[in-house]
């Protein structure tokens, strides 16, 4: 008789077991990069119903339109992105008395009476691409973000990320960002 030389068999029962355990091994140590949003905080809710229904001047709207074809317009008028920091800096700090630190020459009378009452609304067309709507957003950003360290640099003799929280807080009453998203039809 013969004899047959055996291979040893693998037992293959718990290689499903330990595949489980792999895979669950790196979910939990791999690091999963997060996208990044844009950083806005929601209004709080109306403590009296009469004053967040009040009228709101039209001088202190700065209308921006994306259209589309990714056109920028403020205030009807077509707009370069290049342009829009700029003319959001000369809308939001025009003092109210016709002086500008930013203003293209003349006082412009569409521009907001002071930062207090400037409120950017943004509307953009259901085919606009997200680059154009965030560099939108980024320049409205910077605008703000430079009026605050300026009023920093003036009032605390530092530059805005420097400052203690309530320090931030004081300059973010002096230039509130106050932003309207308007829905696309």
């Amino acid at each position: 008789m013969r004899h047959l030389n055996r291979i040893p068999e693998v037992n293959a029962g718990s290689m499903a077991d330990i595949a489980f355990l792999l895979l669950i091994f790196f979910l939990v140590t791999a690091t999963i990069s997060s996208d990044e949003g844009i950083n806005r905080v929601l209004p709080r809710e109306c403590p009296n119903v009469e004053d967040c229904f009040a009228d709101i001047h039209e001088r202190n709207i700065m209308r921006i339109l994306i259209n589309n074809k990714n056109q920028i317009m403020v205030n009807n008028n077509l707009t370069d992105i290049g342009h829009l920091k700029n003319r959001t800096l000369s809308f939001l700090d025009n003092n109210g008395d016709g002086t500008c630190n930013y203003c293209y020459g003349k006082k412009n009378n569409k521009d907001s009476d002071n930062p207090n009452s400037a409120i950017i609304s943004l509307k953009s067309g259901k085919l606009t691409n997200y680059k154009t709507y965030i560099s939108v957003q980024n320049e409205i950003t910077k605008a703000y973000n430079q009026l605050r360290n300026r009023y920093s640099m003036t009032m605390f003799n530092k530059s805005y990320h420097k400052l203690e929280a309530s320090d931030k807080q004081k300059v973010k009453k002096a230039y509130p960002m106050k932003i309207s998203e308007a829905e696309t039809k």
